[in-house]
């Protein structure tokens, strides 16, 4: 099957598996940091990481020449993500177990394509309002665990975790219509971000010490979570002749992120889980299921 394919698709699908190893990961990160660190710290620590990694990145691939228009719609940018995206998706962790809050963070999948409806003059169809009612029965199993009588977690945590998919489908929206560098548009974010971070755990908490435990996760997540997955997943789409050969593969990243839940971070998986995030899952594929997409 695999030997036919062009060896750009090949690529493509070798940089995809990658992003889902790496974001598969994160939830587990995100709850273990939390334990060394508070949210303030890690937001701190893992946004200057992920600064420095980019920058690292831009001094090889280079930076396109700035304009005002490029520096003020990175800044902007950086504002919504990573600072406040990140703020409340490490508060909705810090509330909430990994194995719920990630999937519930996943909506954004069904959020962006909800957002995309105005501000993107998509027309939506019978398939989008499925897709929708699905992945959020997906999400009532979840948050009340099959008694569906009540919730069963932290409600702010649960509101936090949804808001965070929110931020991103905004942020999704707010850059699907730009074509700057990536590079370029991220590490102006990260500038924006790390400075105001700072100041926000100033403000709130302290530096976080940067021993070898704190500096692992915040490389651990500013690396694997901020930067390099979301350069090789642009990587993948733009080398990819057809886009829908990549994005089906991010579909593992929620159920592989179980695994990791379960047997590095300890937490018990009841099946009630499992089965939410199955039918959120197949809300999502109903929603973004569509004729193959040429990217060239």
């Amino acid at each position: 099957m695999f030997s036919k394919l062009p060896r750009n698709d090949l690529i493509a699908i070798s940089l995809a598996v990658a992003v889902v190893l790496c974001w598969s990961t994160v939830a587990t990160g995100f709850k273990l940091g939390l334990q060394y660190m508070s949210v303030p710290q890690l937001l701190f620590a893992s946004t200057l990481i992920s600064f420095i990694f980019l920058a690292v990145v831009a001094c090889f691939t280079g930076v396109k020449k700035l304009t005002w228009k490029t520096v003020g719609l990175g800044a902007v940018l950086g504002l919504i993500n990573p600072f406040l995206y990140y703020l409340v998706l490490f508060a909705a962790y810090d509330r909430l177990p990994a194995q719920i809050a990630q999937p519930l963070n996943y909506t954004h999948a069904i959020v962006t394509a909800l957002i995309a409806i105005p501000l993107l003059k998509q027309r939506p169809t019978p398939r989008i309002w499925l897709g929708l009612i699905v992945g959020y029965l997906g999400v009532f199993v979840l948050v009340t665990q099959g008694s569906f009588t009540k919730f069963s977690f932290d409600h702010l945590g649960v509101a936090l975790a949804l808001g965070s998919a929110l931020i991103w489908g905004a942020y999704w929206v707010m850059t699907v219509r730009y074509s700057e560098d990536a590079v370029t548009l991220l590490l102006i974010a990260f500038a924006t971000a790390t400075p105001c971070a700072a100041i926000f755990c100033l403000m709130f908490d302290s530096f976080p010490e940067f021993n070898l435990v704190n500096l692992g996760f915040a490389v651990w997540l500013g690396v694997a979570e901020m930067g390099l997955a979301f350069l090789l997943w642009q990587r993948a789409l733009k080398t990819a002749t057809q886009v829908s050969l990549v994005t089906p593969i991010a579909y593992f990243s929620p159920a592989l992120s179980l695994f990791f839940i379960r047997y590095v971070l300890g937490e018990q998986v009841p099946l009630v889980t499992v089965l939410g995030l199955g039918i959120l899952m197949v809300g999502i594929v109903i929603m973004y299921l569509r004729k193959e997409q040429r990217t060239t």
